[in-house]
Order: C-alpha cells, then sequence, then structure tokens
C-alpha cells in the first residue's frame, strides 16, 4: 500500500480508455491548470456555482480549498471523492461522487467535468461509467442520482444512454435566475441490466471503513 494512512490516494477505476484516481498534490495542481484552459463555452453556465468565472487567482485559490477540504472534512456520513481522469497519462477532467448518511441511505450522486479540448470523445459517457461501478459493484449502492440544468445537452445525453430514470425537478437559481433542473435516479437493479464486465476497481479494501462499509459487498 503506497498510503497506508491515507488508501484512498491508492485507489484505481480502469476502463480501456481511462482511469480514475484521487488526486494527490501534483495532481491537484495539474487539474487547477487544466480548467484554466476552458471547461465550458464562454457565454453558458453548466454549473449551480459559477466557479468557472471567479477571477484570476481567486479561481484558483478556491480551487485548492475544495480538494483540500474534501480531504480534510471527510466523514463516514458525508464525504466527496473527487476522482481525476487520466486518459494515456494525461489528465482531462474531474469524476466526482458524493454521498451523505452513506451507511445507512446507500445512495450516491455524481458530477463532473472535461476540460473542452477532451470533450465530444465519448469521455463523459466513460468516466460516469466508471464511477457508477466504483458506487454500484464497489460500495455496494442501492441508488445513484444526478442532475443537470435543462439546457445542458451534453449532460443530459450521457445520462439518458447510461439508463438513468427521470426523477422530477428542480428551481436552481443559477446566474440570479430561477433555472429547471432535471434530477435523475439509477436503482442497482437497473445497473445489473447494464453493467460493464470490463472495468477494474484496485485498492478498495482498505478504503472500505471510510464509506462505513465492514463487510465486503454482496
Amino acid at each position: 500500500m503506497a498510503s497506508p494512512h491515507w488508501p484512498l490516494f491508492d485507489l484505481r477505476v480502469r476502463t480501456r480508455r481511462l482511469e480514475l484516481r484521487p488526486p494527490d498534490e501534483a495532481a491537484i495542481f495539474g487539474l487547477i491548470a487544466l480548467a484554466d484552459r476552458g471547461v465550458h463555452e464562454p457565454d453558458y453556465m453548466p454549473f449551480l456555482r459559477a466557479w468557472t468565472r471567479e477571477p484570476d487567482g481567486v479561481r484558483q485559490r478556491h480551487s485548492l480549498q475544495y480538494y483540500w477540504r474534501c480531504w480534510a472534512t471527510w466523514d463516514v456520513e458525508a464525504w466527496e471523492l473527487p476522482f481525476g481522469v487520466w486518459v494515456a497519462d494525461e489528465l482531462v477532467g474531474v469524476q466526482t461522487i458524493l454521498a451523505s448518511a452513506y451507511p445507512q441511505a446507500r445512495t450516491f450522486e455524481t458530477g463532473s467535468w472535461v476540460q473542452r479540448a477532451h470533450q465530444g470523445q465519448g469521455l463523459g459517457k466513460e468516466m460516469r461509467a466508471a464511477v457508477l461501478h466504483f458506487g454500484f459493484a464497489g460500495l455496494d449502492a442501492a441508488r445513484a442520482t444526478t442532475g443537470a440544468f435543462h439546457d445542458n445537452a451534453r449532460s443530459l445525453a450521457v445520462t439518458n444512454a447510461l439508463g438513468y430514470e427521470a426523477n422530477g425537478d428542480q428551481l436552481k437559481v443559477r446566474d440570479g435566475e430561477p433555472t429547471r433542473c432535471l434530477e435523475f435516479k439509477m436503482d442497482q437493479a437497473d445497473w445489473q441490466l447494464r453493467r460493464r464486465h470490463d472495468i477494474a476497481i484496485e485498492g478498495l479494501e482498505p478504503c472500505r471503513p471510510f464509506f462505513g462499509l465492514d463487510d465486503p459487498p454482496a
């Protein structure tokens, strides 16, 4: 084990196209530099918090604080795990999985971004499939949820392609205006019908107590 005191750093989720792994300090700075090159079109905001529009200096500092906060505030009852996404040893984006009261609810949420130069290549779908495998096969989840603004065509296309079920909508404030956000869910049984067998998880066993899991997944 390379990181005996923080085994989350040793987690790996691999598909034929990419690898997810939690970013160490060097990778965090790499992700910040990657985001500086652009995550979305300048005239569109896909995120609830418009972090990509913060001024230079502020944006980078807040990004550092976000990654540090994920590690510093980790708790079995409330955690957020960002995975850096690598394609052939090149960082291309972030795939996050997060949950509250996970040992009881067994429900997780996902969010992600891909740097603009790497969009349109199917990576968003591939990295979401990888993190769904991590949640359902690795963490024995009962349900996954996700959401996107009604006009976020790329995110909605990934969600629909992976077989989520519509789960209502909410009005959320984006750029000071109420905007419709579509909600989706996927249960373990539905995921099993579509699960892939070419995705591998490495380094999970020593991490299980971090998620409140004492027994091997069913």
